[in-house]
């Protein structure tokens, strides 16, 4: 099974994880989530993006979703608006970026760890084609 199919029950496992948000959290936390999903391989959105299409929430809101629940969909497509690769999953993220050929950056001589950064320009995907059932 790919990381993009996650078993069906792996959401329903992610929904208890939050006692006593059981009714607010775990809806918002799908909606996100199957944003998440509809990003096409090589493309990207900000934490702010998502909620903006989701009209609902703020980036803060999806990254809380995205750090919780994330390892479900593809997470490493939620991204940072300056393009700054996940702290702490740089070298995974990196891995998948390049795989998708996601347009990256080359980082500055001077840059710390020398990695680079998304191509924000080339990368961001507005959800367009391919989210016609809009959630």
């Amino acid at each position: 099974m790919s990381e993009q199919s996650p078993p069906e029950d792996a959401r329903a496992e992610c929904a208890d994880a939050l006692p006593g948000h059981a009714d607010a959290l775990p809806e918002y936390a799908e909606r996100v989530l199957d944003v998440a999903e509809r990003i096409p391989p090589g493309r990207v959105m900000t934490y702010g993006d998502v909620a903006e299409w989701l009209e609902d929430g703020g980036p803060r809101q999806v990254g809380r979703v995205m750090a919780l629940y994330g390892g479900a969909v593809p997470w490493w497509r939620v991204v940072r608006a300056d393009g700054v690769l996940l702290p702490g999953h740089e070298l995974r993220a990196l891995a998948h970026y390049r795989a998708e050929g996601t347009p990256l950056k080359q980082a500055a001589s001077s840059a710390e760890g020398h990695l680079p950064r998304l191509d924000m320009r080339r990368a961001r995907w507005d959800g367009g084609a391919g989210a016609e059932d809009h959630i």
